[in-house]
């Protein structure tokens, strides 16, 4: 299978949806496919469920599935789908990238196994395993923070030698230099998307596809403008941009994502503002320094609605 017209396709900002519950907690695929539509009204260039902003690890197996092929639908083929299909089970991570493959989705993102801290040579072993499975694209997804093992370049460049759907990674490291080196060692043509909100700019700047970033999940528009500036070598807006979302981008991760995302989500009547155990919305002290701050940038008024509980 070729996938040079799906890396071709699979650029800019790919908008990784959070999963909206309602009052008792259930998933609301009604809200979903509402944010969906307005995600790609928007302008937004792809769209990405159950990853982190999703909150997988609160799901069943059913419910990704449900999530999934409710996005697929309300996408409509309008942009690339690319769900997320990890976890820390490697017999579930093959079922769910399979189903995605089974639905038509233009890729999948397979996050590092969170919590067993696998070695590299697990790692290699586990997503050779995954790409093996499916004829579908594969986008890594390596978050050191989250999976408290990072995905080392050596590593990720053997299986993409030795795996050819697997045709980028969403790199949520800091670690600019570890970036560099990846697209050094994996090839100038590796699609590498930004996990982290501050690098989205800069790793357009060293040959980046784009950003899957949370930030996206309220200003769709915003974040898909900068990539659209930079494409069309608007160098000086996309700078801009990159600068002017800064305090908002800090303050949709005060405290653990999408707590905040959902809190302003909420805020702006997007959906309704619940998240299900163990993770919670802000406390309110934070809830209110994330109405500031969607009130300094215009999207809410100063008499909007007070801090969710």
């Amino acid at each position: 299978m070729a996938y040079r017209e799906v890396k071709e396709r699979l650029r800019g900002s790919i908008a990784p949806v959070v999963t909206p519950f309602d009052e008792e907690g259930n998933v609301d695929l009604t809200t979903l496919t509402s944010l969906i539509d307005w995600h790609i009204k928007s302008g937004t260039h792809g769209i990405s469920v159950t990853g982190t902003s999703g909150e997988p690890s609160s799901l069943t197996l059913d419910e990704r599935k449900q999530v999934m092929e409710t996005a697929k639908k309300a996408v409509a083929g309008r942009v690339p789908f690319v769900p997320g299909t990890g976890s820390t089970n490697h017999a579930e991570t093959i079922e769910l990238t399979k189903f995605a493959q089974e639905i038509g989705a233009d890729a999948a993102m397979v996050i590092v196994p969170y919590y067993n801290r696998p070695s590299q040579q697990a790692l290699y072993k586990h997503f050779k395993a995954v790409a093996e499975s499916v004829d579908i694209p594969i986008i890594v997804y390596n978050i050191p923070g989250r999976t408290a093992v990072n995905l080392e370049v050596k590593t990720l460049a053997r299986l993409v030698e030795d795996c050819p759907n697997i045709i980028g990674v969403k790199e949520s490291n800091k670690d600019f230099e570890h970036v560099n080196r990846v697209l050094w060692h994996c090839g100038r043509d590796f699609l590498l998307f930004s996990g982290i909100e501050l690098l989205c700019y800069p790793m357009l700047a060293i040959g980046g596809a784009g950003s899957i970033s949370a930030t996206a999940n309220v200003v769709p528009q915003k974040v898909a403008e900068l990539h659209d500036a930079w494409f069309d070598g608007d160098v000086k807006r996309a700078q801009d941009l990159h600068f002017e979302l800064m305090e908002l981008n800090d303050v949709l991760f005060i405290e653990t994502n999408p707590g905040p995302v959902k809190a302003a989500l909420g805020m702006l009547g997007k959906i309704t503002p619940k998240l299900r155990l163990p993770l919670d919305l802000p406390s309110e002290e934070h809830q209110e320094q994330i109405r500031r701050t969607l009130v300094k940038y215009g999207l809410l008024t100063e008499a909007a609605q007070q801090p969710a509980k």
